[in-house]
């Protein structure tokens, strides 16, 4: 295949697409969704044999699966981006030098947008959606599981496009095979970053072999610390949302740090969990805290491998801890800095908490399940940030910007 020409279009289709009204670009993503829902029976078709090929005990199975209702949500989350207002031309700072001289600051699009995924088929409308918002291309690789899912998306949103006159160009899905990734990670001077979404060996992979600047959404290795202050009922919940609303997303919970002087609420702290049949892998306290109130055919103790460990699957570890100190170490260690979570009616210790963890959410007796662009008022996202650089948690619309300096005078010169 003749990558670069397909790179070469989407970057001229990135140039048109700036410099078009955002009244259209929202036209388009409304017809998106309309078609989305209209054609939801091919869609399900398409993904069932995606389904079909997929091993069925694989933890990639949730992520793959398309449902009527995912469907919708999928329609809902475009038309609320289509919605919001566009940061595209943003007034960021304006100030004027003693010279005379402007200088505005204002977002601008990236250009092209390159994406690569795994069998994640609603990633493929997020990010059509964002990036037509905003103002970019896109450039989409994804997973081969996903791949009749996908066609079927794109054919859509193609069709979308033509609808209000836009280059198909602006939207391109790659081939998922293993060389349209590397052509993608190597488009220098045609895609200006690539953002992987999956799991921590895709973006391990992608990190170490890109050309083109990356930004990382991490895998999700999520902790909930129950105080020895928390509130039981609150934590019940929590912990269960957390742990079972879908276990197959970044943001469930992969391990419960407990204070040991509420070793004897655990009970009843799991139980919501054991009607979920969550498998729990605890410590050696836990563990005895545990036994004989929980399913003993669910209760493993735990070994080293099983913290830091994103299960994707109805599993939970269970770490003991004396103190708020003890559990921000064994978080330290082991979370992969993007999303942690904290059970307490103190206050002083919600405020250690929050300030001492390293991950792009904290959250105070809240589920962590939150972590969700859709969730934050973004409409949809393009995926979870866990780096430093440029954007960190949820990323939205603003997080597919960079921005320029306009500056403007009556004939400046720099004399010295």
């Amino acid at each position: 295949m003749e990558y670069e020409s397909l790179f070469k279009a989407a970057r001229q289709a990135g140039t048109l697409l700036a410099e078009t009204e955002t009244e259209r670009l929202g036209r388009t993503l409304m017809h998106a969704a309309q078609l989305l829902r209209t054609h939801t029976p091919r869609l399900l078709e398409a993904n069932a044999r995606d389904l079909e090929a997929m091993a069925p005990d694989s933890p990639l199975r949730d992520r793959l699966r398309l449902t009527p209702e995912r469907i919708a949500a999928i329609a809902d989350d475009m038309e609320a981006v289509a919605h919001l207002p566009s940061p595209q031309g943003e007034e960021l700072e304006r100030r004027t030098r003693p010279n005379g001289m402007t200088i505005v600051k204002r977002r601008v699009p990236f250009g092209v947008v390159g994406m690569i995924c795994e069998a994640r088929p609603n990633v493929t409308a997020d990010i059509f959606s964002l990036c037509i918002k905003t103002g970019n291309a896109c450039v989409l690789k994804g997973g081969g599981d996903a791949r009749h899912s996908n066609e079927a998306i794109a054919a859509l949103l193609h069709e979308a496009l033509r609808s209000e006159g836009i280059d198909e160009h602006a939207f391109t899905l790659l081939p998922s095979d293993h060389a349209s990734v590397g052509a993608l990670l190597n488009a220098v001077g045609y895609v200006d970053v690539v953002i992987p979404r999956g799991g921590a060996g895709l973006i391990r992979f992608v990190r170490e072999n890109a050309r083109v600047p990356v930004i990382e959404t991490g895998a999700g290795i999520v902790h909930t610390y129950f105080d020895r202050d928390g509130d039981l009922a609150k934590g019940r919940a929590v912990v269960c949302n957390a742990k079972t609303r879908r276990v197959s997303v970044c943001n469930a919970l992969d391990c419960l740090v407990v204070h040991r002087d509420r070793l004897a609420d655990l009970p009843e702290l799991c139980a919501p969990l054991a009607a979920a049949r969550v498998t729990v892998y605890a410590d050696a306290e836990a563990f005895a805290a545990l036994g004989g109130h929980y399913p003993a055919d669910l209760l493993e103790h735990a070994s080293e491998e099983h913290f830091g460990t994103e299960f994707l699957d109805y599993k939970l570890a269970v770490r003991t801890v004396a103190s708020p100190e003890e559990a921000l170490a064994h978080i330290a260690r082991y979370s992969s800095r993007h999303s942690e979570a904290i059970v307490t009616e103190n206050k002083q210790t919600a405020t250690q908490f929050t300030r001492a963890v390293d991950a792009a959410c904290v959250y105070v007796n809240v589920s962590t399940a939150f972590t969700d662009g859709g969730q934050f008022g973004f409409g949809a996202e393009v995926g979870i940030s866990t780096q430093k650089l440029h954007a960190r948690g949820p990323m939205g619309l603003p997080e597919l910007t960079t921005y320029k300096y306009v500056v403007t005078g009556d004939g400046q010169i720099r004399e010295s």
